[in-house]
């Protein structure tokens, strides 16, 4: 019985130990990609080539799918979002960005001050869409045009 008793504690941490961590669907999926700041003239023309836009140092981030309806307009940006913060990452000196993620739709911004920015929209009015499948990582390239005239 002492035995039993001894080994009770190592039985229970094996036990809890050995279950699956919460956040193993993490590790093998999630979105990747880079944010770029986009400005002046992006009118096409014969005389001058298209200017790659530069990386953007910034914090994308990561709400549950978020429609129009779920936010509150300032112009061009948004002032409050109602949906959930999923995740903030910050981007490296060249916009690149790599967040784990469970499998679910979600929804890209970033600040410009203290409000959030994003120009992309589905044909539900959903802003900034992404879709993370289990086991895949999705490429995703986030523009912050709102310095850009067209």
């Amino acid at each position: 019985m002492k035995i039993l008793v001894g080994l009770l504690p190592v039985i229970c941490l094996s036990f809890f130990s050995f279950r699956p961590a919460q956040n193993e669907f993490c590790r093998r999926q999630g979105i990747k990609g880079h944010v770029y700041f986009v400005t002046g003239n992006q009118m096409p023309s014969p005389d001058r080539p298209p200017s790659k836009p530069a990386g953007m140092k910034t914090t994308l981030y990561i709400y549950e799918l978020t429609n129009m309806s779920q936010v509150t307009r300032e112009g061009a940006f948004y002032k409050t979002i109602s949906t959930k913060l999923v995740e903030e990452v910050k981007t490296d000196d060249n916009g690149y960005f790599k967040a784990k993620l469970k499998p679910g739709k979600y929804s890209l911004f970033i600040k410009k001050d203290e409000l959030f920015y994003s120009s992309v929209f589905d044909e539900k009015n959903n802003i900034h869409p992404v879709e993370v499948k289990k086991g895949e990582w999705t490429e995703e390239t986030f523009q912050a045009n709102y310095g850009a005239v067209y």
